[in-house]
């Protein structure tokens, strides 16, 4: 198949959106370059991307190269912005990695880097700015083998650093293997490592090697080169300047080459999942789609399997930022985006859900922020569109606390804060304010225990359910299962149950979500004249709540892994500070007149520390962070959050309130 899906990764500032322009510049796609820091650039096309010059949401765009079809999604490379890399992931079949020989490898680096490895994502590495005053990819390839991987192998030599440099000298021609490479006696050695490194992924290969030395023809090495990068054995290097467009062909060369085409079939039954939201003003709700199998026409009726409802294609349209063109068809392997879905929802699948991949969780909001409107009149309207804007990025998680009148979102960070603040004015004319961001604590039982409840009145109604409750392992989240044999309970109620338990446990004893346990259903009854599905809605939070406060929880809250480097003269003032905040670290390690400290911070004591750094370091300390899991608290810290609606401990007002709405 001629087509590829590849993502393009970075930590903020590697050149991610540069990269991509030139791309699109070099292949034809469009006609004259753009640039990130005018606000011109093709893949940012949000007014609040060109203004701040940073991307905030993934663009989906294409280009063709060498008789192949290429969709890219550049994604977003600030950490507040992590949800919509993780979107990407989900429906890419290759990626590029791109990493500043200046910064090397950063914080948001690493985070990707595990993600692609874990979903098994052929993966290129695109060390950028080569160009610029610092860069040093030695230095840089010995951070990629420490901190990424000892597979990473450079398949071009360097020709010059900083304001020298001129290019790169291709060590394997991936694109005519008939061609041979007369390479200068500096890059012979970098050749002879990059012919041993695949030598060793085949043993026929290898045994070749002993035979004939370093002399393997391209012809003999590429085929095994390729399909130990399909199988994420090996990780091509390659370099460049993309300001300059120098590199680019050769990257270009190398998406083509080596990463995989997607598989599928168009005549299979179809199945596909959206992976993005946008709303046009006459198209409506934009699904972004990427079809695994099947294929999908304009006023084609699909079954959405996540919501269970039925809604019709109006149009199927490919999309290259604000540009669009009605192409009528989507075939398997293919990302387009459907129009006609008003009820489409992030992550829903369409069709059979078998062929779909499971979905790999990055980002996880650590901060909750209150909204604040400027009068009563417009309380409504900025509710309506919070529930939008979180409909484009479910993390958001709008609680919208109606009793009370407040509204809270989940947020990453400040740089998110600030963007939605500018989305609500530029998209909905509304001007709103945010309180000071507070920590997002989680709760996980103390003790094992059972939860039971017997709703049996106000008839009609009859369910009665028994939970064992067990703390699980840190990180776990939920394990659920049952053992209740379906002559007791139906097993539609007890799909019913398995679908509530999740919910639950939203919030806990304190009001926060409940992690880290195991759920497991030992008793359940339904009577033949009484019983509805329904009952299971009310019952379910009941049995839960009644074994979490029997049992009680403990605290957790979230942590923060962190690489700090600060001239030797500011570590010991440095080191205070991080035991002050409740830190964790190993020795320091000191070299060449700076000191490099790594450890563990919690997030609720070091939400300042990044702005105090500056000054304490004279602007010379560099923080790396990222998340790293959630921590029992210690105990002195009580956090506690309002609950939303009625708590199913006041159990008589919560069957009314209940009913009430379910009834509605």
């Amino acid at each position: 198949m001629n087509l590829r899906n590849v993502g393009i990764f970075a930590h903020v500032d590697a050149g991610k959106t540069t990269t991509t322009e030139q791309i699109l510049f070099r292949s034809g796609r469009i006609r004259s370059l753009g640039s990130v820091d005018d606000g011109t650039a093709q893949t940012d096309w949000l007014e609040v991307e060109r203004s701040r010059g940073i991307s905030v949401r993934s663009a989906v765009t294409r280009f063709h190269w060498k008789g192949v079809q290429v969709n890219v999604v550049d994604t977003p490379g600030h950490v507040d912005f992590l949800s919509e890399v993780e979107r990407s992931l989900r429906v890419m079949d290759g990626a590029v990695l791109i990493i500043s020989a200046v910064e090397g490898v950063q914080a948001q680096t690493e985070v990707i880097w595990q993600a692609l490895r874990e979903l098994c994502i052929p993966t290129l590495i695109y060390m950028n700015k080569l160009d610029r005053i610092g860069a040093d990819p030695t230095r840089v390839i010995g951070e990629i083998h420490r901190l990424l991987s000892i597979a990473a192998i450079p398949i071009q030599a360097v020709d010059g650093i900083e304001g020298e440099f001129v290019g790169t000298e291709d060590l394997l021609n991936i694109i005519d293997v008939e061609k041979v490479a007369d390479l200068s006696v500096s890059s012979s050695g970098a050749r002879k490592n990059l012919v041993e490194k695949i030598a060793e992924q085949d043993d026929a290969l290898l045994e070749r090697y002993f035979e004939q030395g370093p002399h393997l023809t391209d012809a003999e090495l590429l085929p095994i080169f390729t399909t130990s990068i399909r199988d994420s054995k090996l990780f091509p290097v390659l370099f460049g300047a993309s300001n300059r467009g120098i590199g680019i062909d050769q990257l270009m060369n190398a998406i083509v080459s080596l990463l995989p085409s997607p598989s599928g079939n168009e005549n299979a039954p179809l199945s596909g999942v959206v992976f993005k939201l946008d709303k046009d003003p006459i198209m409506g709700r934009l699904a972004y789609v990427r079809l695994y199998e099947g294929t999908l026409r304009n006023r084609d009726t699909v079954h959405n399997h996540k919501l269970d409802i039925d809604e019709k294609v109006t149009q199927i349209r490919k999309v290259d930022g604000q540009r669009s063109e009605d192409i009528g068809i989507l075939k398997a392997g293919d990302i387009a985006v459907v129009c006609g879905w008003s009820r489409v929802r992030i992550g829903d699948i369409v069709g059979d859900s078998e062929g779909v991949p499971s979905e790999k969780r990055l980002a996880e909001p650590l901060l909750t922020v209150q909204v604040h409107w400027r009068n009563e009149a417009e309380y409504p309207v900025v509710v309506a569109a919070f529930h939008e804007l979180a409909d484009e990025d479910p993390h958001l998680d709008v609680q919208w606390l109606q009793e009370d009148r407040e509204l809270h979102l989940r947020v990453m960070g400040p740089i998110q804060i600030e963007v939605l603040a500018y989305m609500l004015m530029s998209r909905y004319g509304l001007t709103v304010n945010f309180g000071a961001p507070s920590v997002i604590y989680k709760e996980t039982p103390e003790q094992s225990g059972e939860g039971f409840v017997a709703y049996t009145m106000p008839k009609p109604c009859w369910a009665i359910l028994r939970f064992l409750i067990e703390p699980g392992v840190r990180g776990s989240g939920l394990v659920y299962q049952s053992i209740v044999r379906t002559e007791s309970l139906l097993d539609r109620y007890q799909k019913e149950v398995a679908r509530r338990v999740p919910e639950a446990l939203e919030q806990g004893l304190r009001g926060w979500p409940v992690t880290d346990l195991k759920v497991t259903l030992i008793e359940g009854e339904h009577h033949v004249w009484h019983t509805h599905p329904l009952d299971f809605v009310v019952a379910t939070p009941m049995g839960i709540m009644d074994g979490l406060a029997k049992m009680g929880t403990k605290l957790l809250e979230p942590m923060l892994k962190f690489r700090l480097s600060t001239p030797e003269e500011f570590g010991g003032k440095l080191m205070s500070e991080l035991v002050v905040m409740r830190g964790e670290f190993d020795t320091p390690h000191v070299h060449l007149g700076r000191m490099e400290i790594e450890g563990r911070l919690p997030v609720a004591t070091s939400l300042e520390f990044p702005a105090r750094l500056g000054s304490m370091t004279k602007g010379r300390g560099t923080l790396t962070t990222f998340f790293d899991g959630y921590e029992l608290c210690p105990p002195d810290v009580n956090a506690e959050r309002t609950r939303r609606g009625v708590n199913p401990l006041d159990t008589s007002k919560y069957i009314l309130a209940t009913r009430n709405a379910l009834s509605n």
